[in-house]
């Protein structure tokens, strides 16, 4: 199976967008591609956005299985919610959705040490989905420290990363210029820059035209 599981270095550095952007990028191409959001909290306005952006089929409950009403890390809210995460149910649930299509576009749910269950991780569910995966990282001031720590989190779970993603990336930004040059000097492949600009998350359009021209559209065309 043909897929790719977006995951980031925390809440809020810009899943959905990055996410949203490759499924409407692939669409263009003429590809059948699948989107998921397998577990979110707090809210379902992600897994519609994606959903909308891949223009799939799918109602919202087959791509996002698990929906948790209270914003928290998904295994803390299951626990007030007197609910159970199941993964290896969530497991087959993908991948009767991924027989659908040819690729599969999928957005996990915070950072990668994410709490679903008691013992397991988002970590966890990217193994199991057994898809490489892309790394979102704010490119803003501490991005550094956290880009690293997640990318030693995926290694050592022996999780194939493809890239990083530096989201609202300012050009004049010391913090971003600095930062973007650090991953070159370690050959951490940064696979694209996407803006901080008005209506840019909001327009799966405008984060694809964005990526055309990246190496992460370079690696898409290869690998979907």
């Amino acid at each position: 199976m043909k897929g790719l599981f977006v995951t980031a270095t925390g809440t809020g550095v810009g899943k959905t967008i990055v996410a949203a952007g490759i499924a409407r990028f692939l669409k263009e191409k003429g590809k059948n591609i699948g989107v998921m959001k397998p577990i979110a909290s707090g809210g379902q306005e992600d897994a519609e956005f994606l959903r909308q952006a891949g223009d799939v089929l799918e109602t919202l409950e087959e791509i996002n299985p698990i929906y948790l009403a209270n914003p928290l890390a998904p295994y803390e809210a299951a626990m007030i919610e007197k609910r159970k995460i199941d993964l290896p149910g969530l497991t087959k649930k993908y991948e009767n959705l991924s027989r659908k299509h040819a690729g599969m576009v999928v957005e996990g749910v915070g950072g990668v040490r994410v709490p679903l269950t008691k013992n397991e991780d988002v970590a966890s569910l990217i193994r199991r989905f057994k898809l490489p995966a892309l790394v979102v990282a704010s490119a803003k001031l501490g991005t550094i420290n956290h880009t690293l720590l997640t990318l030693e989190a995926l290694k050592k779970e022996k999780i194939s990363v493809i890239g990083i993603v530096l989201n609202f990336f300012d050009p004049e930004d010391l913090a971003c210029q600095s930062g973007l040059k650090f991953f070159k000097e370690k050959k951490i492949p940064v696979l694209a820059m996407l803006p901080e600009t008005p209506n840019f998350a909001d327009s799966p359009d405008l984060i694809a035209e964005t990526l055309r021209g990246t190496v992460l559209a370079k690696w898409l065309a290869k690998h979907f």
